[in-house]
C-alpha cells in the first residue's frame, strides 16, 4: 500500500501515465480493421426471391436531359431447375427492357431480349455495360450518384422481388465484384 500511495499522487500532479506507443499502434490497427469491415457492407447489396439471389443492381448517373439510363447487376440461381427474367419497372422511367449488346462484324448493336432471359439452374447470368443489361427510357428524373432508386424484377418461377439501384459515377463499371462472364 505505501507503494501505491506516492505513484497515486504523481499521477494527480502529473495526469494518468503514458499510452505506450505499442499500444497506441494496437487501437490504430483495431480501428482500421473495423472500418474497413464496414466497407463491403456499404458497397454490396444484395436481394433474394425463391431460388435467386440478385447481387447489386447499379445503374450511372446520367447528365442533364438524358432520357435512358442503364441498368446493371448479377443473378445467381441456387436451385436445379432454370428460371426467366421476364420483365422490370421502375418509378424512374416510363419503360423498362432488358437488351442486349454484342459486336458482329466490327458494328456494336443494341436490341432488346425478346421472351426473357434465362438464368440457368445453379448458374449466374452478369448483366453489364456492353453485354446484357437493363434500359431505363422515357426518364422522369435524372438518377444522381450517391443515391438509390426502386425497380420491379419479375421472374418466371420465382416470382418478383424489388430492388434497389445504387446510382454511380457517369463512367463508372460498377463497385461491386462484377464477374466478366454472361452465364456460367
Amino acid at each position: 500500500m505505501s507503494n501505491l500511495l506516492p505513484r497515486a499522487r504523481t499521477y494527480a500532479l502529473r495526469g494518468a501515465p503514458p499510452f505506450h506507443l505499442q499500444q497506441r499502434v494496437g487501437l490504430a490497427v483495431l480501428s482500421l480493421l473495423l472500418l474497413l469491415a464496414c466497407i463491403p457492407a456499404t458497397l454490396a447489396h444484395e436481394f433474394k426471391v425463391g431460388d435467386l439471389e440478385i447481387e447489386h443492381p447499379w445503374s450511372r448517373a446520367t447528365p442533364p436531359g438524358a432520357k435512358v439510363a442503364g441498368g446493371y447487376f448479377i443473378v445467381i440461381n441456387k436451385g436445379s431447375a432454370p428460371d426467366r427474367l421476364l420483365s422490370i419497372s421502375s418509378d424512374i422511367s416510363d419503360k423498362a427492357e432488358l437488351h442486349e449488346m454484342s459486336v458482329k462484324d466490327g458494328v456494336m448493336t443494341m436490341r432488346p431480349v425478346e421472351g426473357g432471359l434465362e438464368i440457368p439452374a445453379g448458374g449466374k447470368v452478369v448483366l453489364k455495360p456492353g453485354a446484357y443489361h437493363l434500359m431505363f427510357t422515357g426518364l422522369k428524373r435524372q438518377p444522381k450518384q450517391g443515391e438509390k432508386f426502386p425497380a420491379m424484377l419479375t421472374f418466371e418461377k420465382a416470382g418478383s422481388v424489388k430492388v434497389e439501384f445504387a446510382v454511380e459515377g457517369m463512367g463508372e463499371t460498377g463497385s461491386g465484384d462484377m464477374d466478366m462472364d454472361h452465364a456460367e
